[in-house]
């Protein structure tokens, strides 16, 4: 991309206007997943093609991501996001229009295709404008996605307790969020290639570098799907709680990693990011142990929210760790999500497979071992930490390219 100086308060903008397209991305997300019962009631199909057709989000996205390097380099990622984004807000409505399994599942695939782009799009520009400032904004975007998953959250479930046709629904959603998404893309940063950069390949494997941070983003990741996944029924089956408790838990696990993620740019900044994913694993590690060893819903509780503390910021630290660790960006992106989105695939089932065989708590013992491998691969990510990029005075600022 272009070696084009922006002033501080243009960069000061870019994060907002990225921050803003992060919370648009993630209430697409809470707006779709309130309404799934609704969907499957809709499309006529059982639990079982339900998971089937909902594993094709995954796929399309690990087909498509791989294309959002080659999209922002013909466009630039101005454009690139702002295509992107608005795909991605109006493929919300196509899940809830189809009427049969097969439909669904091509509705599913499209809609994880457009995700999976806009995903690496937006976690590119974000890493651009990180360096840029030179300081951790990365944590900070993720809990904006995580606060707009939890406000579409909300909106969805209001509509499910009235009633509300989820077609109408997600109609009025994909529309205020598509005016949200274009009105915030306007002040992201315009970055283009170079004359002599050359355009990266449609598909290709991930570097290496991206594969070794991608593993760990995984552990954080499975950790993650298991606990938001499984937290309730290990309340409700294993400690025997109340259905209402056992709920609070999980509503509370995504509070807790919502924080962290909006406060864990200070702790990066002051700490670094190997120290503080280090630190994730150890306190993710207690987590797990105690919800092994919990005889009472409250120690449960609090080791659910301790593993929510632990890993709220490696998935942004290891996106900023691949955007930083080679010269194209969205590709060693691409390949990160691409492990991190399979990782949230296989763990719900996973861990449902290990507790059929043996137990609940046996299947927290896996995620409390995945855990501690934060602590012994945080040092891989050290070779992505942020490289200073000189921001000029505003006086000397030579404004990026306009749309």
């Amino acid at each position: 991309m272009s070696a084009v100086t922006y002033a501080p308060s243009e960069l000061r903008r870019a994060r907002y206007a990225v921050a803003a397209v992060f919370a648009v991305h993630g209430a697409v997300t809470g707006s779709f997943a309130t309404r799934v019962p609704w969907i499957q009631d809709h499309a006529s199909v059982g639990a079982g093609r339900l998971g089937f057709a909902l594993a094709f989000t995954a796929f399309g996205a690990a087909c498509a991501m791989p294309l959002a390097s080659r999209i922002t380099h013909r466009f630039g990622s101005r454009s690139a996001l702002r295509g992107l984004l608005v795909l991605w807000t109006l493929a919300l409505v196509l899940p809830s229009l189809a009427p049969n399994m097969l439909t669904l599942c091509l509705a599913m695939f499209v809609y994880g295709a457009t995700a999976g782009m806009a995903d690496v799009a937006m976690n590119a520009l974000g890493v651009e404008v990180e360096q840029r400032l030179d300081k951790s904004i990365m944590s900070g975007l993720h809990g904006m996605w995580s606060a707009g998953a939890l406000v579409g959250s909300a909106g969805g479930t209001l509509a499910a307790h009235l009633g509300t046709d989820a077609r109408l629904h997600h109609v009025l959603a994909a529309a205020a969020l598509t005016v949200l998404g274009l009105l915030a893309c306007r002040w992201v940063l315009d970055l283009r290639p170079t004359e002599d950069e050359e355009a990266p390949p449609r598909f290709t494997l991930p570097p290496r570098s991206a594969l070794l941070i991608g593993a760990v983003g995984f552990c954080a990741v499975f950790a993650e799907g298991a606990s938001l996944d499984w937290s309730a029924v290990y309340l409700e089956d294993h400690l025997g709680t109340s259905a209402g408790l056992a709920a609070a838990c999980t509503t509370g696990f995504m509070l807790t990693m919502a924080v962290a993620r909006i406060v864990g740019d200070a702790v990066v900044n002051r700490f670094g990011t190997v120290r503080t994913v280090r630190t994730g694993g150890v306190l993710a590690t207690a987590g797990g142990l105690l919800i092994v060893v919990a005889d009472h819903p409250v120690a449960a509780m609090g080791g659910f929210g301790m593993m929510g503390l632990g890993i709220a910021v490696v998935v942004p630290l290891c996106f900023a760790a691949a955007g930083h660790s080679g010269p194209n960006p969205s590709q060693a992106i691409a390949g990160v999500a691409t492990i991190t989105y399979t990782s949230g695939l296989i763990a719900p089932s996973l861990i449902g497979g290990v507790a059929q065989a043996t137990s609940l708590m046996v299947s927290f013992g896996v995620v409390t071992v995945l855990a501690f491998g934060l602590v012994l691969f945080a040092g891989v990510l050290r070779g992505g930490e942020r490289t200073s990029v000189k921001v000029g005075p505003p006086d000397a600022a030579v404004p990026g390219p306009r749309s």
